[in-house]
């Protein structure tokens, strides 16, 4: 990670900018509805987090009060057509990188074990995605990601 600091008011130091080594990003599929889009990122986020690497301090409000942690860095948020997430997860997969998917099915599942059984009972090149997320070095990312376009 890379910081550009510049000099605040009284001459302490304020970050300006800041730039990951790597990213975060999720792709969702272009016809999905507003809840859907909201859901699949929600499920998406959460295989990424499981990266302990990724995760920040917890937060603590001016009373004490404890908050879970978060990324440490933004997740960004791209939209493309079927053939944009299969090409991204194809690529992904080549590259070793860490990826959670969701599938068409999974609207209709209700519990964690049906939903890797429903994606367990389709071959790789069948998943029906309507999102994955990846997480891996920017310029990898980038690549995997070509032909998504930031989501709106």
């Amino acid at each position: 990670m890379s910081r550009t600091y510049k000099t605040g008011a009284g001459g302490g130091r304020t970050l300006e900018h800041m730039r990951f080594d790597t990213k975060i990003a999720v792709v969702l599929r272009d016809d999905l509805e507003s809840w859907q889009r909201l859901n699949v990122t929600a499920f998406l986020v959460s295989g990424i987090a499981t990266n302990a690497e990724l995760i920040g301090e917890s937060y603590v409000d001016g009373d004490g009060a404890e908050y879970l942690p978060m990324f440490r860095q933004p997740v960004l948020v791209f939209t493309g057509g079927k053939d944009v997430l299969a090409d991204a997860r194809r690529r992904a997969l080549d590259r070793g990188m860490a990826m959670s998917i969701y599938t068409h099915d999974l609207f209709a599942t209700g519990n964690d074990d049906d939903n890797r059984a429903a994606v367990r009972a389709v071959p790789t090149d069948s998943l029906d995605l309507v999102g994955i997320a990846v997480h891996g070095k920017r310029n990898a990312v980038d690549k995997v990601l070509k032909g998504a376009t930031l989501h709106p």
